[in-house]
């Protein structure tokens, strides 16, 4: 109803009677709902009149259609004409990932690291360790091409 609850219900009520008064109070809510009644009646028959004037082959129209969330979701999402469900459902992301991720090493001359864990000797550097020693002069940087 509105998302008005009991106490704010109430407080309409409390704030009509004192503002319209109890005698008037009845022919206001007669005048309010015979309004809402006529703004209903109007809208169901321009909604009618737009029916019969598209013709025959829109009989089965609904303005909640023109919604454009509507109107996705009943002829793509709702209907699998396309195999989309299928599209959807078939992705696997990790492993996605981890065949994209076998693709960038062997690209760059690295092989997988072992099972170990540690990346020495696999050829890729472990950025997050501090190397004993530093750097040997004329020894180049550990170089991430991933991360440029």
């Amino acid at each position: 109803m509105l998302d008005i609850g009991p106490l704010e219900l109430i407080t309409l009520i409390v704030l009509a009677v004192l503002i319209f008064g109890p005698d008037k109070l009845p022919k206001m809510i007669q005048d309010v709902s015979r309004t809402l009644r006529k703004i209903r009646q109007f809208s169901e028959n321009a909604k009618e009149d737009i029916r019969t004037e598209l013709g025959p082959e829109f009989k089965d129209f609904e303005f909640e259609d023109l919604n454009p969330k509507t109107f996705v979701r009943k002829h793509v999402l709702d209907k699998d004409e396309l195999g989309l469900k299928e599209i959807r459902n078939g992705f696997d992301f990790k492993s996605e990932m981890a065949e994209m991720a076998e693709v960038t090493d062997s690209a760059h001359g690295r092989t997988a690291p072992s099972s170990t864990g540690s990346s020495a000797g696999s050829g890729t550097p472990d950025l997050l360790k501090k190397r004993e020693g530093g750097i040997q002069p004329g020894e180049r940087p550990p170089y991430d091409a991933d991360a440029t």
